[in-house]
């Protein structure tokens, strides 16, 4: 479960406060809002990538507030993918892990498994360059799910797919959190997307979060 509660962000510009919403446990939430707004600031406020002013984060009963990036436990998938370019496919997926100090057979055994799941089997000698844009975001999805987070936040990332791709990728979207039972948090511009994936609606307008159930 993702609570955010009274929280507060100030960055150049503008600022948030008093934002408060809730996605329960192995829910889709969706989070919109016109240009601008602020979704991707609060996005990264809940992963721990922008610093909050007031309010509380909290992720299945665990205050994680002030906690670190990298221990809270949370799968980050940003919007262009950012993967490392000099790192083959297989080396991204075991990034994660090798972080975490998995032990090697695990790493493989997960790398398998993620393969399979995301059809990238084909890719993992390779490296980024030359991928299409479906491919980088199977990869980039297949990176923030290795170490097998609860929670999953995504910005924006079909934005820039074409019309049948992205298609496929909403279809692996929802395939991908049934199996690996993740709480999910995505950012998007697009309504249809809102439609096939959400179970919870949640709209950015004027500095406020009002909720829809999807």
């Amino acid at each position: 479960m993702i609570e955010v509660r009274n929280l507060g962000i100030a960055v150049p510009g503008f600022s948030l406060k008093g934002l408060s919403f809730t996605v329960p446990d192995n829910a889709y939430g969706i989070l919109m809002g016109p240009t601008g707004c602020g979704k991707t600031t609060l996005l990264e406020a809940v992963c721990g990538l922008r610093k909050t002013r007031q309010g509380t984060v909290t992720l299945h009963g665990r205050d994680i507030t002030r906690v670190r990036p990298g221990e809270r436990g949370i799968g980050y998938v940003p919007q262009d993918g950012a993967l490392f370019p000099t790192m083959t496919i297989r080396d991204q997926l075991a990034f994660a892990m090798q972080l975490r100090k998995w032990d090697k057979a695990k790493q493989q055994q997960r790398i398998e498994e993620l393969a399979e799941l995301l059809g990238i089997g084909h890719l993992l000698k390779r490296k980024p360059r030359g991928l299409s844009g479906g491919e980088r975001q199977r990869v980039a999805l297949g990176r923030a799910l290795a170490f097998r987070p609860e929670v999953l936040c995504l910005d924006e990332p079909l934005s820039a797919l074409d019309e049948e791709t992205r298609g496929r990728m909403i279809e692996l979207l929802k395939r991908v959190q049934r199996h690996e039972h993740v709480t999910a948090l995505h950012v998007t511009h697009s309504s249809s997307e809102a439609e096939q994936l959400g179970t919870h609606l949640f709209r950015l307008v004027n500095g406020g979060i009002q909720e829809d159930t999807a």
